[in-house]
């Protein structure tokens, strides 16, 4: 399956509720599936979403807090079990790799299929061609990174440039490929017909208190995937815990100018989010929450929200 969308497995917090499993985030890429935060029960909400454990190429851990890595386990039994061809990189803090360890030799059976890549717990970044993945440290109880994803910027040919240029059909699709071609003896390059825009963009920031590192890894993303545990009835809470309000997540996403701001992670004393939603939405409009089992689209510029 191609095409680029954020299939969301898992909204809770700590302790998941009767309508919401653990967190979980598959961004679906392309060719690319990232696995963020498989928490308890990853490996059944994606057989709920319909999504085969093979999608995964990249699983991406921004802490070892149990609701966020729990379901690794079964995830990459799962992904043995269905013949998974190549071995997935695992992606984390690198402070926390002793548990990851033990995560990856969780039980018994056939060994998972897996290579631990640490990132520093000052950040860093990972290769996987063509998107740039970059990790930002956040302001945790522990070490953790938040993720930003993006792709290298796109040429887009102009149809009236191409007419008045005579290149047509098949040409074109060569044009991209080599940067320039000949016809009726003239070059004809691609900024000669084109114009360079920016790929699309993707970031995840998950267990913080807001900071300066958050508002850095989100700016300008088309889509950014934002905790918002709280509300600000509960602020006292978020500061003990190191977690944002529904307000703080709006802030980030308005400092940052994104696209389209997603809320997850919610406490299990909130029934809806619709509070969260109607908070954020004061500071930072283009917000919606996200629910299990939804599947979002990643377009350039973000998505429009459906209406409060």
């Amino acid at each position: 399956m191609t095409g680029t969308n954020l299939v969301i497995l898992g909204t809770a917090s700590q302790a998941p509720t009767r309508t919401r499993n653990h967190n979980g985030y598959l961004l679906r890429w392309d060719n690319h599936g990232l696995l963020f935060d498989p928490g308890e029960g990853t490996q059944r909400q994606l057989l709920f979403a319909g999504v085969p454990s093979t999608r995964i190429t990249r699983i991406l851990l921004t802490h070892l807090h149990g609701d966020h890595c729990l379901g690794l386990p079964g995830v990459l039994q799962r992904m043995t079990l269905d013949q998974a061809r190549d071995p997935v990189p695992i992606n984390f803090p690198a402070s926390g790799e002793a548990w990851v360890e033990r995560l990856c030799s969780a039980s018994l059976g056939r060994p998972t299929r897996q290579t631990l890549e640490p990132v520093d717990d000052s950040g860093g970044t990972v290769t996987d061609p063509p998107l740039q993945i970059t990790a930002q440290p956040l302001a945790h109880r522990v070490p953790t990174l938040g993720w930003r994803v993006e792709e290298p910027p796109r040429w887009h040919l102009l149809p009236d440039r191409l007419a008045a240029a005579g290149v047509a059909g098949a040409d074109a699709g060569r044009l991209l490929a080599e940067g320039s071609i000949h016809i009726d003896g003239s070059v004809i390059r691609l900024e000669d017909v084109g114009e360079q825009r920016r790929g699309r963009s993707f970031a995840i920031v998950m267990d913080t208190a807001i900071c300066d590192e958050a508002v850095e890894l989100a700016e300008g993303v088309d889509l950014l995937l934002c905790e918002a545990t709280y509300l600000e009835s509960e602020v006292s809470l978020a500061r003990d815990y190191r977690h944002l309000t529904a307000r703080e997540a709006a802030t980030i996403a308005r400092e940052a100018n994104v696209g389209h701001l997603v809320l997850s992670h919610f406490s299990s004393r909130y029934p809806d989010a619709s509070g969260h939603v109607a908070e954020a939405a004061e500071v930072f409009p283009a917000v919606t929450a996200a629910s299990d089992l939804e599947v979002i689209p990643l377009r350039a510029g973000g998505a429009t929200p459906p209406p409060l």
